[in-house]
């Protein structure tokens, strides 16, 4: 058989031999802490479950969905992008909803990409801004994204043969997995940037509604100019805990929708009806749930923060995202310090270069945990880091 090659040149998902050994401890009776998979702990809120499960009783919702949507889920969008963006959007051409942001990033890839062409993507970041201009047939520019900027990429730095073959620009904000922010300042240049070289923005705002210290981030498409060179991603997975659940939207410039819908019908069949109602009943009833889940993640990544510091690893506190991006110990390289940390601590975080070869000397932890395991894992944490004499206390 002949396979295609795009298949070949994905990344390596370095995660994998991680995986493997994280199988072997489970198998043999060791208590492994997963802090790597950012994958909420808590539970959906109950009007979401409520809402879906009188939805999934009704037969109109056992039919074939519209991929546009309900259309009380795009104004229940609209309505939420008001409340919380003050952004003002048409449900019927600036809004579509999505099964989750991966979806999203990928279909986008498509609608944009063509053999030749060169899609900017962040380097550490998100897997799939790396593998779907891949599997769109295109090649993928990492953009660096160094603590030095606070992890903003430099567009200076970007060579003029790419510019000249560049077509879409992925960006994600507050940041997976550096867990930084953007500023309006930060949004403003990337507009100038984009109408400049005629390249079109894709913004990931999926971690939007956790945020901490009082910090509210902000909407690519609140920024006046924004609009006109692209759209933005959003996912009910993070904030509301609906990972499994599998709905978000995308927003902005009406003709990147409409092409968007003229792709979708061709690839699926949209969103369980009563999967929709639940969404519905999110960006309403729950509207304040995100304020809940950001309280938790809060006293998690005090709680990590404070542990860390005290082991002499340098990291920050975050205002956004329910993750922590630190640096490796001397001498370790990324993969390396995960594997002692699993081996040692029997804790699993991920590893900086499995988000890009910039991602190299850092790693992540997912403060996806119940309370009572974030504080197991950063007691093994330290003793492991003791005992193999990394720190010294």
């Amino acid at each position: 058989m002949k396979f295609s090659d795009r298949i070949d040149r994905l990344p390596p998902f370095l995660f994998a031999e991680l995986r493997r050994k994280i199988s072997k401890m489970k198998v043999s009776g060791i208590d492994v802490i997963s802090l790597g998979a950012g994958d909420p702990d808590q539970p959906t809120p109950r009007q979401v479950i409520s809402s879906a499960c009188d939805a999934i009783q009704q037969p109109i919702n056992h039919q074939y969905p519209e991929n546009i949507g309900k259309f009380e889920f795009r104004e229940a969008v609209a309505e939420f992008m008001k409340y919380r963006f003050n952004v003002e959007l048409n449900s019927e051409k600036e809004i579509y909803p999505v099964l989750g942001g991966k979806e999203a990033i990928h279909h986008l890839a498509i609608l944009f990409l063509m053999e030749g062409d060169i899609c900017l993507s962040p380097s550490p970041g998100y897997p799939p801004y790396r593998s779907a201009p891949i599997l769109a047939g295109s090649k993928v520019y990492p953009l660096p994204l160094e603590e030095k900027n606070n992890f903003l990429p430099d567009f200076l730095e970007i060579p003029s043969d790419v510019l000249n073959n560049a077509n879409l620009l992925y960006l994600n904000y507050p940041n997976n997995p550096t867990g930084a922010i953007a500023t309006e300042e930060f949004f403003l240049s990337v507009i100038q940037f984009a109408k400049s070289n005629n390249i079109a923005v894709v913004h990931d705002n999926s971690y939007s509604e956790i945020s901490f210290d009082g910090y509210k981030p902000i909407s690519f498409l609140q920024t006046k100019g924004a609009m006109d060179v692209g759209v933005e991603v959003f996912s009910l997975s993070k904030g509301w805990n609906m990972t499994g659940w599998r709905v978000g939207w995308m927003a902005g410039n009406p003709e990147i929708i409409e092409r968007y819908a003229h792709l979708k019908p061709n690839i699926d069949s949209g969103i369980f009806g009563a999967i929709q109602s639940g969404a519905i009943s999110a960006l309403n009833e729950a509207r304040d749930f995100p304020k809940h889940m950001s309280e938790i993640y809060q006293k998690r990544r005090d709680l990590m923060i404070k542990t860390l510091t005290n082991l002499g690893i340098s990291v920050k506190p975050q205002l956004a995202t329910p993750f922590i991006w630190a640096k490796t110990p001397k001498g370790y390289s990324s993969m390396e310090f995960a594997n002692l940390i699993l081996e040692k601590a029997a804790v699993v975080v991920s590893p900086g270069n499995s988000f890009g070869k910039h991602g190299e000397g850092y790693f992540r932890i997912a403060l996806m945990a119940d309370d009572k395991l974030i504080v197991e894992a950063a007691l093994r944490i330290e003793d492991a880091l003791k005992v193999n004499s990394i720190i010294s206390i």
